[in-house]
C-alpha cells in the first residue's frame, strides 16, 4: 500500500475543526467532530485522573462530538472537586458550541495533585471555541496548546487508498516527552479519520496500533495517570480494511518516534529492532527491555557502544534465546557495523569495528539491531538517551 504523508494534522480530515489557545503555562485545545464514531485506549495506572474517568463514560456509547484538552494541570488525585472541574470543562464546551456535554471528551496533562484553575481554563475554552476552523494552522495551534515539557508540537497526517480504490485520510496530534513507559498510550493523542467504521472496529484497530507503537516507546519508565488516545471518524470515506489498519499503525509509529526524539532532556533518539526471535512476544520483550534500560540510555548519551549493556538487557527481558548465538549491529544514517556476531565480540579496542561503532554512537538518531537467532519474529521499540537535563527538568517540574 502506498502511504503519502501530508500536512494538516487532525484537520487533514474534511469537516474536523480544531483550535488552541495558551496563556502562560496553561493551554486549551479543541477538536470538533460532531456525531463521530469513536474509540479510545486509556492508562492502566490504578491512579487515574478525573478526565480519564469522565471520558471513559462519555465514549462508552462509541460516539463523541468534541474533545477538550488542557495543559498545565493534570486534574489527578483531586477527588470530587476534580471531577466537578472536568465536568465544568465539558459543560463549557457544550454551552459554547450548542451540544450536549455528554458528547464531550475531556483530557488533561500537567502537574498531578493540584486543583485545576478552572476559571482560567473556562476562559481559554471560550477563546478557543471562537477560533475553530478546518485548517493546518488550527491543528498546529491545538498541538502547541497541549504541550507541557515538549519542545516541539507533534502532528502527522497521511492519505492512502483503501482496497476499493477510495482515498482515505488519517490525521493526528500528540503530546508527550516525559512519564512515558510501555504500558498503554503513554501520552495524549487525538486521531481523526474519514474511514467508515463502527466503534468496535475502531477499537480493535486502535489497540493493535497502540501495541505496535506507543506501547513500544520508553522515555523514563514512569507511566502517566492521564494517558489517553482517542480516534474519531466522520465516516465519509470507504469501509475500514487492512489498508486502514496498516496506515493507522504507521501514523502511531511516527508519533512514537517524535516523542522519542523529544524525550525530556534528550539529545539523541534510538530505535531497537529485535529480529529472528522465537515468538513475537519474545521480540517485544527484548526490544522493550533494551530501549528501557537506564544503562543503555546513558551509554547512548555518552556515545559508548557498550554491547554488554545491550546483551544484558536482552538477557533479563524474559525472551528465550541462546547467548552464544546473539548478534548486535549499530547503525546511523551513514554507517553500519556489527559489534557482536553470533556471540563473538568484534568491537575490541583498536579494531576498525570499534572505531566505526564510536562514530555511529555520536549520531542524533541511532538504530540498534539485535538478532536472537531463535526464529523469524521481530519487533521494534523506541527510546532516547538519559541526560543530566532529564534530572533538572523533573527536579524543577512543580516549581
Amino acid at each position: 500500500m502506498e502511504l503519502r504523508f501530508i500536512r494538516g494534522g487532525v484537520c487533514a480530515v474534511d469537516g474536523v475543526l480544531a483550535a488552541g489557545c495558551r496563556e502562560g503555562k496553561y493551554g486549551v485545545g479543541l477538536i470538533i467532530n460532531r456525531g463521530s464514531t469513536a474509540a479510545a485506549v486509556f492508562t492502566s495506572n490504578r491512579v487515574r485522573a478525573e478526565p480519564v474517568k469522565l471520558t471513559e463514560r462519555v465514549i462508552a456509547d462509541g460516539s463523541i462530538s468534541a474533545i477538550v484538552a488542557n495543559s498545565g494541570n493534570a486534574n489527578c488525585f483531586t477527588g470530587r472537586e476534580g471531577m466537578d472541574d472536568a465536568r465544568r470543562m465539558a459543560r463549557k464546551v457544550a454551552e459554547s458550541l450548542s451540544m450536549d456535554e455528554s458528547e464531550v471528551a475531556v483530557a488533561s496533562t500537567g502537574v498531578i495533585g493540584r486543583r485545576m484553575p478552572i476559571d482560567k481554563i473556562e476562559f481559554l475554552i471560550q477563546s478557543a471555541a471562537a477560533q475553530l476552523e478546518n485548517s493546518e494552522a488550527a491543528s498546529g495551534a491545538l498541538a502547541e496548546a497541549i504541550m507541557t515539557t515538549d519542545t516541539f508540537p507533534k502532528e502527522v497526517a497521511v492519505e492512502f487508498e483503501l482496497e476499493t480504490g477510495e482515498k482515505a485520510r488519517i490525521g493526528a496530534v500528540a503530546k508527550g516527552s516525559g512519564m512515558i513507559a510501555p504500558n498503554m498510550a503513554t501520552m495524549l493523542s487525538f486521531i481523526t479519520t474519514d474511514v467508515d467504521a463502527s466503534s468496535s472496529e475502531l477499537t480493535e484497530a486502535l489497540r493493535v496500533a497502540v501495541d505496535e507503537s506507543f506501547n513500544m516507546l520508553i522515555v523514563d519508565g514512569d507511566e502517566s495517570t492521564n494517558d489517553m488516545v482517542i480516534i474519531s471518524s466522520t465516516r465519509t470515506s470507504g469501509r475500514i480494511d487492512s489498508n486502514f489498519r496498516e496506515a493507522l499503525v504507521a501514523v502511531c509509529r511516527e508519533l512514537a518516534r517524535m516523542m522519542a526524539r523529544d524525550g525530556e532532556g534528550a539529545t539523541k533518539s534510538f530505535q531497537v529492532d529485535v529480529v529472528n526471535a522465537g515468538t513475537h512476544e519474545d521480540a517485544k520483550m527484548a526490544a522493550r527491555a533494551i530501549a528501557g534500560s537506564s544503562l543503555v540510555k546513558t551509554a547512548i548519551f555518552g556515545a559508548d557502544p557498550n554491547w554488554g549493556r545491550i546483551v544484558a538487557a536482552a538477557g533479563y527481558s524474559g525472551a528465550e534465546f541462546d547467548p552464544e548465538e546473539i548478534s548486535v549491529t549499530l547503525e546511523s544514517d551513514s554507517e553500519s557495523v556489527v559489534i557482536v556476531d553470533h556471540g563473538d565480540i568484534l568491537a575490541f579496542e583498536g579494531t576498525e569495528e570499534l572505531e566505526t561503532a564510536e562514530r555511529v554512537m555520536t549520531s542524533k538518531e541511532i538504530r540498534i539491531i539485535v538478532d536472537l537467532a531463535a526464529g523469524d519474529e521481530s519487533a521494534t521499540a523506541y527510546g532516547c538517551d538519559l541526560t543530566y537535563d532529564y534530572v533538572r527538568i523533573n527536579a524543577e517540574y512543580t516549581t
